[in-house]
């Protein structure tokens, strides 16, 4: 890469398991007010905007362009959307600033969970011939890899558990989270998953602005840079799938040079405590990795915005020097289907 991008400002909504008097506009207006206010940029400073949601959460076609109220699309603006995750809005508007188009981007993702029932709405990921007619839900197929991991000696359930209760516990000191403190394992919802393996259903949004060279240190005091990005995916038939490893994220790892130097943080979007397994393998962590600081998607959940979330918490904490060399990763689809890999570093001190 020729063109340094750095990610500048972060911000996210309380993620809260209901937010009936809110539209999803009025949702992420306050967002996109504190991460333009943490630069002092203004709507018309930004040169790309893109927006990663889903369809199928609103129950409506279009409804991002709903939200474009929340950012202001006159005077005209150059914007863009993904069906989803934000993390994969940010890979293109990443690509968009490398090719020198733009300096600034504002990336946003947002979803409402609570008006309809997540589980069969994600039903709609699968192969539509063969799985999805059977209606196979999210937690299901996350039991499927949880089992998978038990019975190759990967993992027990206690040790599930404990992954549970270290993510709650560390997400006391995140004023964001939805569940924060001790956390009851819970009864199994589907074997061997028990409440607590598993993430809370909630709404909730994000937004991170990006920018290239000197521009970025006008910005911020120490800026996140971005020296790798890449995403894979695996099979879109799970029995084509050894769901106990995640191929995909090893090689996205590696093409964004993961693996050139140790990272001191990982922010990983494991929504069941047994994804964490999984890509503690693949991303070769190591126990002197700080997992999750932030308290990761089994504090907080928000469907569409949690990946963009981790690139978001990762980068923070190079912004408050908290930490030098970060890993970020995101994730959609079913046992971890499509899996996005970030490393941000700050400047040295």
């Amino acid at each position: 890469m020729t063109r340094q991008i750095a990610v500048v400002a972060f911000a996210q909504s309380d993620h809260r398991r209901t937010t009936d008097e809110l539209s999803e506009v009025e949702m992420l207006m306050p967002v996109l007010h504190e991460v333009l206010a943490r630069t002092g940029l203004r709507t018309a400073d930004i040169g790309f905007t893109c927006s990663g949601s889903s369809d199928y959460l609103a129950g409506r076609a279009f409804s991002f362009t709903m939200t474009l109220d929340g950012v202001g699309a006159w005077p005209p603006i150059s914007e863009s959307h993904v069906e989803m995750d934000g993390a994969f809005a940010l890979y293109e508007a990443w690509s968009k600033l490398l090719t020198g188009d733009a300096d600034t981007a504002l990336v946003y993702a947002y979803g409402k969970s609570s008006p309809g029932s997540l589980r069969d709405v994600l039903t709609r990921q699968l192969d539509p011939y063969y799985l999805a007619p059977l209606w196979p839900d999210s937690v299901a197929l996350a039991a499927l890899q949880a089992q998978a991991l038990l019975d190759a000696g990967d993992t027990d359930e206690p040790a599930l558990a404990a992954i549970g209760a270290r993510s709650r516990a560390d997400a006391t000191a995140n004023p964001h989270a939805q569940l924060r403190g001790p956390v009851p394992p819970g009864d199994h919802l589907v074997r061997p998953l028990r409440t607590g393996d598993c993430p809370p259903i909630g709404d909730g949004a994000a937004a991170v602005i990006l920018a290239a060279g000197d521009r970025a240190r006008q910005l911020c005091a120490r800026p996140a840079w971005i020296r790798g990005l890449d995403h894979r995916i695996e099979p879109h038939s799970l029995g084509a799938r050894d769901l106990t490893d995640s191929p995909s994220t090893r090689l996205a790892a590696e093409r964004a040079g993961a693996f050139e130097r140790p990272v001191d943080t990982a922010e990983l979007h494991a929504p069941f405590s047994s994804q964490e397994v999984v890509l503690r393998k693949a991303l070769r962590l190591g126990d002197d990795v700080c997992v999750n600081p932030s308290g990761g998607a089994l504090a907080a959940n928000p469907v569409m915005a949690a990946g963009l979330i981790r690139i978001g918490e990762a980068a923070a904490r190079i912004h408050r020097g908290a930490s030098d060399r970060a890993l970020a990763h995101a994730t959609s689809g079913p046992c971890l289907q499509q899996n996005l890999v970030a490393v941000l570093e700050g400047d040295p001190r």
